[in-house]
């Protein structure tokens, strides 16, 4: 299938779900009828939440199943949801359960032909291993060092993972990668150093990956971006790509979780 049109369908949808979990590696992995239960310790909001793989007929009794699975292996139980009609009644369970939503985040849908329309003179190379230039750009200054060497060690360790890096003279700039998985290229781990922002250096390293999947015969592509990350959604905007859904993270506040 190389076209989509929204909403998705069923299969799309978990099939979409299942890559981005193949990108983010979680340390373990189950499932139950209707749900990824991803389990790990890392600061990857999508690596340790549980998530519906249809958008529909899911049964509120999930969440206490689920929570059990999460108690079972001693990770603090969250969920990311879309914020569909549909899934009122999960919403009601979550909250019931002392979940509230927060960190609203758009799933994104687009095209490697139109992505690779984009103006750009120079795309990022692409590498099949990680690098150690591309992983510098995570914890470069102003990113917070403990989350960049959780994303790094994630996305280093997923089978499905190329990496791509903008290496100037004075160093790394900026970073990305594509999971070329379930017949979807994901875009994740977008990055470019504070300081080079505004650049269209982001733009060089969307090509690139963009130009890898083309090369692997992907067309359909996908990605996660924060709802208040207007810079990166401009971006995602001029190379085609729509919403899909948005969902929240349902996390219980802190102090209930301590």
């Amino acid at each position: 299938m190389t076209h989509l049109t929204l909403p998705l369908n069923d299969l799309d949808v978990e099939s979409l779900e299942r890559a981005t979990l193949d990108a983010v590696a979680p340390a373990f992995l189950e499932a139950i009828e209707g749900w990824l239960l991803p389990f790990d310790t890392s600061t990857i909001g999508r690596a340790k939440s549980a998530v519906p793989l249809r958008h529909h007929r899911l049964p509120e009794e999930s969440i206490a199943t689920i929570l059990k699975r999460y108690d079972v292996h001693v990770v603090p139980a969250a969920f990311r949801v879309a914020d569909l009609p549909a899934l009122a009644p999960i919403h009601a369970a979550l909250r019931q359960q002392g979940f509230l939503p927060e960190q609203p985040t758009l799933v994104q849908v687009g095209s490697v032909s139109a992505t690779l329309q984009l103006a750009c003179d120079a795309p990022a190379p692409v590498f099949d291993q990680p690098t150690r230039p591309w992983a510098a750009v995570y914890t470069a200054p102003g990113f917070d060092p403990v989350d960049g060497a959780h994303r790094v060690q994630a996305l280093s360790r997923s089978p499905c993972i190329v990496y791509a890096v903008v290496n100037e003279d004075c160093g790394p700039v900026a970073s990305g990668t594509a999971s070329i998985s379930r017949g979807w290229a994901g875009i994740h781990g977008m990055r470019t150093i504070h300081e080079r922002r505004r650049q269209a250096l982001a733009t060089r390293v969307l090509v690139g990956l963009a130009g890898h999947a083309h090369s692997q015969n992907i067309e359909r592509m996908f990605l996660q971006a924060e709802e208040e990350n207007a810079g990166a959604l401009a971006l995602y905007r001029r190379a085609g790509f729509v919403t899909a859904w948005r969902y929240h993270y349902w996390r219980r506040p802190k102090a209930d979780r301590d």
